[in-house]
């Protein structure tokens, strides 16, 4: 019983959290996009690309879980890469969570027991779909309550949850 609702409460309260998110990155502008908390570290905007480029990178090219299309935010997070708005921003954030959610109803109990490849730190290593899913889980939260602070530390409205 347990495990069912984990599987069905996971997809459901990861997208709230998602749409809590996106909420918060949508209005920025460029200017608020680049504050942070130091010069030396990563801005809202970058932050918020970070996890564009990390999903895309694991869902895609490692799941296998969307399109091609997942490709240009693969890179998302690459120095040099633009940051223009926070509605692009939520958009990538969109398009990234979308085949990430498929799965999540998709995937049986089974299924997170799957091995899959993945080059990470210049070597080739194998990981299971679920630690996959849970580092993707794990990365976006902690990466949105950097967010939420930085919002905070300027004054604007953080992530909602």
């Amino acid at each position: 019983m347990a495990e069912s609702l984990v599987f069905r409460d996971l997809p459901r309260g990861w997208e709230a959290y998602q749409q809590h998110l996106i909420d918060a990155i949508r209005p920025l502008t460029a200017e608020q996009l680049a504050l942070g908390a130091i010069p030396d570290l990563r801005s809202i905007g970058m932050i918020a690309a970070h996890i564009v480029g990390a999903r895309g990178r694991w869902v895609w090219q490692v799941l296998r879980e969307g399109g091609a299309e997942l490709d240009p935010l693969a890179s998302r997070d690459h120095s040099g890469v633009p940051i223009t708005s926070g509605n692009e921003l939520a958009r990538a954030l969109l398009a990234t969570w979308q085949p990430l959610k498929a799965g999540l109803e998709r995937w049986t109990p089974a299924d997170y027991d799957e091995e899959v490849k993945a080059e990470r730190h210049g070597q080739q290593r194998t990981f299971t779909r679920g630690w996959v899913v849970w580092h993707l889980m794990e990365h976006d939260l902690h990466h949105g309550g950097e967010i939420s602070i930085l919002l905070g530390m300027h004054g604007l409205p953080g992530v909602d949850i």
